[in-house]
């Protein structure tokens, strides 16, 4: 067997869509105008990634409107001065705030999946966002008649939900998206909020069994919007360990980005559960340069000098448009650094193979 390679989640929406949400927004066209633009850009998506040889597949989040916020969609109890987090480059993105209770998802994520897999001919894995991102919204001054515990049981439920809809409906694998993870470290450098957010997170996968943890996963980076990142200044030594805590069977590390990657895999050497395997990035989707497949396949090999082989994945660092808005990389790009990833992980395999 070889290397397994996968996506982590979006792909930069095409300009057809960009304008049918636009227009949409503005009222300009209805409900089921942007759902067939939405259904023609997963088909597209999905159709170019196997095209390219692309064993797994994502829908490329072209419905969500964010990684972040797609639950949320159509909810009346949210207020939009909500927790903000900064990036590098000055720019700033923001979540609402939840302002009663009890929480509710508005839509969920196998939603996105039964779309993927009508067009798909090949396995196709779901990104849900992990129920510690979406902790956020409860206000630090509580909510009148709704308290924290109360709003943590919901949150549960309603993640555990989220997840589990997707196994059943034939998910390949299910990733948490828990880029807020590295963020903690930078608001909260003692790591109470990261002890938190990992607390919480294993609340919702000890619902599941171990069958059904193997097939999840969970995906950390630095973060990456508009070409920039909001914590990769956070040291990963400090974080790899206690994500590495996490009840899942799979873990999805950002590092084709990284300064020091073999320091960071050193600590996955160390760190990484007997029963899990790790996906390590080898595109890096913020850097505008497309990697060659001879790139992709040094990196690949220099993860092999330091994790088991048969625990060993490729993937990219991070999705390449998480908010619907980001242009920053074009359709185009994000295809060709995929291509790469997947021809320089099999280069990589042939030559451990040889």
């Amino acid at each position: 067997m070889g290397i397994p390679t996968e996506p982590i989640g979006s792909i930069p929406r095409p300009a057809e869509l960009l304008a049918a949400m636009e227009a949409h927004a503005a009222g300009r066209i209805g409900d089921g105008e942007l759902a067939m633009v939405q259904d023609r850009a997963v088909r597209d998506t999905v159709r170019r990634l196997e095209e390219i040889g692309s064993p797994v597949v994502t829908d490329g989040e072209q419905s969500k409107p964010s990684f972040a916020t797609y639950p949320l969609s159509g909810l009346d109890r949210l207020a939009p001065d909500g927790v903000v987090i900064p990036f590098a480059d000055g720019h700033q993105r923001q979540l609402p705030r939840l302002t009663a209770g009890p929480l509710r998802y508005a839509v969920h994520a196998d939603r996105y999946l039964r779309a993927a897999r009508r067009h798909a001919t090949v396995p196709v894995k779901q990104a849900v966002i992990a129920p510690s991102a979406l902790s956020l919204l409860y206000p630090p001054d509580g909510i009148d008649g709704y308290p924290r515990e109360a709003f943590l049981d919901d949150l549960t439920a309603e993640a555990e939900a989220d997840i589990r809809g997707c196994l059943e409906a034939g998910a390949h694998s299910v990733q948490l998206d828990f880029t807020e993870a590295r963020l903690s470290l930078k608001l909260d450098p003692g790591g109470g909020l990261l002890e938190q957010f990992i607390a919480l997170n294993n609340r919702v996968l000890e619902r599941f069994s171990a069958a059904e943890q193997a097939r999840i996963g969970v995906h950390t980076c630095p973060g990456g919007d508009q070409d920039s990142t909001h914590s990769l200044d956070v040291d990963y030594a400090v974080l790899l360990p206690a994500v590495l805590q996490l009840k899942a069977g799979t873990f999805y590390v950002q590092l084709a980005s990284e300064p020091d990657p073999d320091k960071v895999l050193g600590t996955l050497a160390d760190h990484l559960p007997r029963h899990a395997r790790v996906y390590v990035g080898v595109t890096d989707p913020i850097d505008p340069r497309v990697e060659t497949p001879e790139q992709v396949r040094d990196r690949v090999l220099a993860a092999a000098r330091h994790l088991p082989i048969d625990r060993l994945g490729t993937c990219d660092d991070c999705g390449f448009s998480p908010f619907a808005d980001d242009t920053s990389t074009s359709r185009d790009t994000a295809f060709a650094k995929i291509r790469a990833r997947i021809e320089g992980t099999a280069l990589a395999t042939r030559e451990l193979a040889s």
